[in-house]
């Protein structure tokens, strides 16, 4: 896949994103930076909260929703724990976005997203 593609579709997830103001969970204050860098404003950051408050507040406000933990082994617990809590309360998780980066392009923190996308 030519690099200008992934940029293209990176820049098509955000402006969906932005668009439809999805919320976003990120791990930390780097994470929720990187995405407003890029225009997006509904953000939750993970370490202002317990986790079960977290979920009850979206679960109250939101319908679904985008997880971006990393994917270090910290992250992936995080989503899995968020992923299923969440969903029990009724919110849909949209992996869309998450699946294609890390699946389509070397990422593998979100903090970085802003300088992968210069570097395409």
């Amino acid at each position: 896949m030519a690099m200008s593609q992934k940029t293209d579709d990176i820049q098509s997830f955000i402006e969906k994103i932005r668009e439809n103001n999805t919320l976003i969970i990120v791990e930390g204050k780097k994470d929720r930076a990187a995405l407003q860098k890029l225009g997006i404003k509904n953000i939750v950051e993970l370490s202002k909260k317990p986790l079960f408050q977290i979920v009850e507040d979206i679960a109250n406000s939101n319908d679904e929703c985008i997880i971006l933990t990393d994917l270090d082994k910290e992250g992936k617990q995080l989503y899995s724990k968020l992923n299923s809590n969440l969903q029990k309360h009724g919110v849909k998780i949209n992996n869309k976005f998450r699946e294609f980066l890390f699946k389509r392009t070397k990422l593998r923190q979100i903090e970085g997203i802003c300088s992968y996308l210069e570097i395409l």
